[in-house]
């Protein structure tokens, strides 16, 4: 009988210690980064470095970024008129995405403001954009913006603080 115990607490203990071990669940459940954001003040210049940096005989045309009737821009919990110039470079692992603002408050905006040219984001696909938010934001990684075109979504999470940068989810993304 004492031996049963002890080897039932042993087996109790074994089973709790491998419970507490189990890693924390991922708030980005497929680990394949999309794309990486970069933001601009001239696109045509910028297009045209990287395009000559990736050796790349013609520069992908840019194209406007505003919000749609089916997913209006926010910024900030308030709707905005933001708009922006984006050029995409499809590598064969990520997507380069160059962003220009050109109007109304963003994020994009803010960004060159205080900070100039440089890395916005890095972005994944995700499947239930409003769980997904709220999983962020429970996480400590606000919201910041918000918005889409006719058939996806995107939002942009706030994670400056902790990983130094801000997260994009993309939601039917295709291009």
């Amino acid at each position: 009988m004492r031996k049963s115990l002890v080897l039932l607490v042993v087996v109790c203990f074994f089973t709790l210690s491998l419970t507490m071990e189990q890693k924390k669940s991922s708030l980005i459940p497929d680990k394949q980064m999309m794309q990486v954001g970069i933001i601009v003040k001239d696109i045509e210049k910028s297009s045209k470095a990287w395009a000559e940096f990736l050796g790349l005989e013609k520069v992908p045309e840019s194209s406007i970024a505003a919000g749609s009737e089916l997913n209006p821009t926010q910024y900030k919990g308030a709707p905005t008129d933001a708009k922006a110039k984006l050029a995409f470079f499809e590598l064969d692992n990520i997507t380069v995405e160059l962003i220009q603002p050109i109007g109304g408050p963003s994020t994009w905006q803010e960004f060159l403001d205080t900070k100039g040219e440089g890395i916005h984001h890095i972005a994944f696909n995700v499947k239930g954009m409003k769980g997904q938010i709220k999983n962020f934001e429970n996480s400590g990684i606000p919201l910041i913006q918000h918005g889409g075109w006719e058939t996806g979504e995107y939002s942009y999470m706030d994670g400056t603080n902790s990983l130094a940068l801000v997260i994009e989810l993309l939601e039917h993304y295709n291009q």
